[in-house]
Order: C-alpha cells, then structure tokens, then sequence
C-alpha cells in the first residue's frame, strides 16, 4: 500500500463536508457537471436501504486527508444477476498514486463476500461517465469491459417547443393520489425486460414517493379514455439544488414510457411536447435526459426529433465476482 495512505470506517455525519470536497473536485476535473453539498449527501444516505455504513463504504486518508472513498451498492436485476455496483470518488490531486486501485481492491473483496450469500450470478458494475479517462483505464486494467452505452442528451433552449397533438382517443389528466399506484405500475410494466430494469420490489412504490425526483405538478401521464389504463408517461423534474448551485435553470425529462398497446403512435413525442412545456412555465430555460444508446426502440431519434441533442457518451462497465 501506498505510505502515508489508510482505509478507514465511514465516520457518519462528520465525513460529509471532506465527502463533498472530494466528489465536487471530481465532477470538475471529470466534466461531469455536477455539484454536492455536505447536506445533499446525508439525504442520500439517509435514504439508502439495504446498506451497512460500517461495512459497504470505505474512506481513504492520505497523510491524514480524505484522499477518496467508495461505496458498493447491490440489486437483483432483469436477469436474475446480482448486480453490484461501486460509487467511488479519488480527489485529482491524489490521483495516480495507488489510492483507486486500493479503494478498488477493498470494495471488489467487499462485493465477493456479498455475493458468496446469494445462489445467483454476481457482476462487479459500474457506470463511468465520458470525462473519467483514468477510472476507465484503471477499471480496463483490472478486467472490466464496457456492458452498455449510455448518452446524455440535452434540449439547450425551451423556446422553440413544437406543438404535437395527442393522439385520438387518450387525455391527460392532472395527477391525483390514487392515480400514483396506476401510474407506477404501467411505468414498470412498459420497461419489463428493458436492459437493467429489475422488477419492483416490496416497499419500491413507497420509497418512489419520498424521491426529490417525485413532482407529480409536472407529470405528464396520458390515459387511454376507452380502456380507462395509463398508456404512457413523461415525468419530469427540477434539482433545484443542482440549478442553484450551478446558476442554470434546467429541468430534466425522464421517466419515459408508452405500454405496448399503445406505441407507435406518436404518444411519446406528444408528452414530451408537454413536459417540455411545464418546464418551460415553471421556469426553466433547459432541459436534459439520458438514454439507452442500445435501446431496441431507438428512443434517442425519438428525442432528437423533440430537440435534444448529444452532449455526453457514458457506459456501464462490468466484470464478473469471483466468488
């Protein structure tokens, strides 16, 4: 190990203001146009489930500094695996030093001893954005592969929103409190079988309803008036902490899905039309998504053809546990 360097326990709400140096100087270095207050990241934690703060995130001190820290995370996905992935930060001047392949090691044994629990498949995962040139060569190094391309795509003005329809025989209708369970069931029934969609779990709806993402005022759900179902959904959101933080004014457009009965009719193109336009009147000058780059249905001309444009290509890298 590198001298002077030493892993330690996550220490709790005293680690979160050196958490948020180390991650804010990444997202600068990286590009990846992001920014993290101490307070943001203890609502995270606050909200994890299945996580032991003692055992699934290290820290790594460098002459007594927070030099990095990492933390795994583990779900079953689409294919019954056990997916396990890594959330892990090294402050750019500590880089190419040792310090992420050590935080490599420390959580790749922490994701072996978690998979020897489980009967299924486990793969190491993770997601690394366009701007992390070294993470990715260190990951390459250490035998992961790319698994999935991913790509932002973002909408640079909201003045210019076309005017699409809905197609005959759906509406739109304001969300009330018990369209939340019909809304969220269509949403996992549209993505089933998409690439690294799992089923819902027990206790997933409820903790969907405590997310900063859940803004129902800005939904855009379409009802198909003969059948009374929700056919297809847009629901996007606004991180006003990243807007002010950052002094921009961006809404994101996710959540993205039509059920099968009812694609292919221009449904999606017509809500994202509306979402557009609620960010637009709830201020927002911008707006941003991500997409599948492999998805089967070509999801990323669709919103090319609502204005969004590349601006960022990402990938989820894999390896399998050895366990």
């Amino acid at each position: 190990m590198l001298p002077g360097l030493r892993l330690r326990c996550f220490a709790g709400d005293a680690d979160f203001p050196a958490m948020a140096e180390v991650a804010n100087a990444v997202f600068a270095a990286d590009r990846m146009g992001w920014i993290r207050t101490p307070e943001h990241i203890r609502q995270d934690y606050a909200r994890f489930t299945d996580f032991d703060p003692l055992a699934d995130i290290v820290m790594a001190e460098l002459d007594g500094r927070l030099a990095g820290y990492v933390r795994t995370s583990h779900w079953i996905d689409e294919n019954g695996w056990l997916s396990q992935g890594q959330v892990g930060f090294v402050h750019p001047v500590c880089r190419r030093r040792g310090v992420g392949t050590e935080l490599l090691r420390w959580v790749e044994a922490r994701q072996r001893a978690l998979a020897r629990g489980h009967g299924a498949v486990s793969v190491h995962h993770v997601f690394v954005t366009e701007g992390e040139i070294g993470r990715k060569a260190m990951l390459h190094r250490a035998g992961y592969l790319p698994a999935r391309h991913f790509m932002q795509m973002q909408r640079p003005s909201l003045d210019d929103i076309p005017d699409v329809p809905l197609p005959e025989g759906f509406e739109v209708r304001p969300v009330q409190t018990d369209h939340l369970r019909p809304i969220f069931d269509a949403h996992m029934e549209a993505l089933e079988g998409h690439w690294g969609v799992a089923p819902a779990k027990p206790g997933d709806f409820e903790r969907w309803t405590t997310l900063p993402t859940f803004q129902p005022h800005l939904w855009q759900v379409a009802w198909h008036i003969e059948s009374d179902r929700v056919a297809g959904q847009v629901k996007p959101f606004i991180n006003e902490e990243q807007n002010r933080t950052q002094n921009r004014r961006r809404g994101e457009t996710e959540f993205i899905s039509v059920g099968t009965p009812w694609r292919r009719r221009g449904l999606a193109r017509a809500l994202i039309a509306r979402a557009l336009h609620a960010q637009r009147d709830a201020g927002m000058n911008e707006s941003i998504l991500g997409v599948d780059a492999d998805n089967a249905h070509d999801a990323a001309r669709l919103y090319e053809s609502c204005g969004f444009r590349v601006v960022q290509r990402n990938m989820v890298l894999r390896k399998p546990v050895d366990s």
